[in-house]
């Protein structure tokens, strides 16, 4: 067993603690803060060997293994303090200890990134779902039930997600994240009122279809490894917070969206237009066209608990989604046309200046937001009056990062975040003209 393996392996133990939550109770953080004290004071030795990382050789100290003991006390200390659900303290512990040991156990045997980023999700899934197991067991639950299996899974996702943009000394971080995202989705229950079978078949359904199209986008190199992740794990709340139908809208975005990307890509490549990376997006593209349309979908499941009512935030979701396609379009078939001209103030400009339209671009935007709105039409039933909210909301939203671009992106601000800013707008446009209109 190399180094990395068996210093992956003894972490991998020492999350294993988290399996005593369930009997210590409302001291569920006690082991951990034992072992961050006495790795605070190991001395160079057997015990270090196993545990260092390149850093701490040369610090002297077992840092990596004080931090994730000290994070993982951290958030067992949630357990008593917010009555966090003790299942989601132990799922998302064994999530980042055994995570990275499937990680290390397929760069063991083969150095592929991408495999190995699957060995970190499968694995890191199968111990959170064990854990989860466990925790149910003590407390006289079924030991397997489909808001474990959700949770073990959007928990390894996000964890890997996180582990492909952090490093191994950023555990703390990585842990700490998932926790809380775990125990948002702990809290939204969304199985509370679906019967046993229609649960278990959505998830069933939602893991194999979104895993399928996440291996798909990323054999054509449509995606990068964090944005296959990240793709597939939005694919899963979508199925699971909202519907089948809150998936297709999303799929529909990804799919023509990479496809547009893709299309003559070498002549974009020439006239200095063309996306980064040969059109495969990452986790920040990814989240930058999709995180508004996910903030809709997560209070749509949370409707119970917040202002408005479902339908205003399904109507942001189409809106933001539609705002997503709408600009990709615009600016993949926009910046093939040579008479852009800036949206501030007309004057012609250079192909790929922010914030540079053509009418080309423009009436494929508008296109790919009266798909999307075609699409809700079909599998949200919105009608037509519905249909003209979604268009509009997406050429609000695709104006909006015209003139984003123009006026701040470049510097601090980068595409990203202006394309967030853009959906965003798209979003809270769609949901406001449902209200204007009385479709919300």
């Amino acid at each position: 067993m190399n180094w990395s393996l068996r210093r992956a392996a003894a972490f991998a133990l020492v999350a294993s603690l988290s399996l005593l939550a369930p009997l210590l109770g409302r001291a569920a953080a006690a082991p951990f803060v034992l072992v961050a004290a006495a790795a605070a004071v190991v001395p160079e030795g057997r015990l270090f060997e196993v545990f260092s990382t390149p850093r701490d050789r040369r610090e002297g100290r077992l840092l990596a293994l004080v931090g994730f003991s000290l994070a993982a006390a951290g958030v067992g200390l949630l357990v008593p303090l917010f009555e966090v659900p003790v299942g989601v303290f132990v799922a998302s512990v064994l999530v980042v200890g055994y995570g990275d040991l499937g990680r290390r156990l397929v760069l063991a045997a083969r150095e592929n990134r991408a495999l190995s980023m699957v060995g970190f999700v499968v694995l890191g899934a199968l111990a959170a779902l064990a854990g989860q197991g466990v925790v149910a067991s003590v407390g006289g639950q079924p030991v397997v039930a489909p808001t474990h299996v959700f949770l073990a899974a959007s928990g390894a996702l996000a964890a890997g997600i996180l582990r492909s943009v952090f490093v191994g000394r950023d555990d703390p971080v990585v842990l700490v994240t998932v926790t809380l995202l775990l125990w948002l989705f702990a809290v939204l229950a969304p199985f509370a009122d679906v019967p046993a079978a229609t649960a278990w078949e959505r998830v069933a359904v939602a893991l194999v279809v979104t895993s399928g199209f996440g291996y798909v986008s990323y054999a054509l190199d449509a995606t990068s490894v964090a944005g296959m992740l990240t793709g597939v794990l939005l694919g899963l709340l979508a199925v699971v917070l909202g519907d089948y139908g809150w998936f297709v809208v999303l799929i529909a975005f990804f799919a023509i969206g990479s496809l547009t990307t893709k299309f003559r890509y070498d002549q974009k490549l020439e006239r200095g237009v063309a996306e980064d990376n040969e059109g495969a997006r990452g986790t920040g593209n990814v989240l930058g066209n999709s995180a508004a349309a996910l903030v809709a979908l997560l209070l749509y499941a949370a409707h119970a608990h917040v202002p408005l009512s479902d339908l205003a935030y399904q109507f942001a979701y189409a809106g933001a989604v539609a705002t997503a396609l709408a600009d990709t379009l615009s600016s993949e078939v926009g910046g093939l046309f040579d008479t852009p001209r800036l949206v501030t103030t007309f004057e012609r400009v250079e192909p790929g200046t922010d914030g540079a339209v053509t009418w080309q671009g423009e009436l494929a935007g508008l296109a790919g937001a009266g798909l999307i709105a075609a699409i809700c039409v079909a599998v949200f039933g919105f009608g037509l009056a519905g249909a003209g909210v979604v268009v509009a909301a997406g050429f609000v939203g695709m104006t909006a990062d015209s003139v984003a671009g123009a006026v701040i992106e470049g510097g601090v601000v980068g595409n990203q975040a202006v394309n967030f800013l853009a959906t965003l707008s798209g979003g809270i446009a769609g949901g406001a003209l449902a209200l204007l209109v009385g479709l919300a």
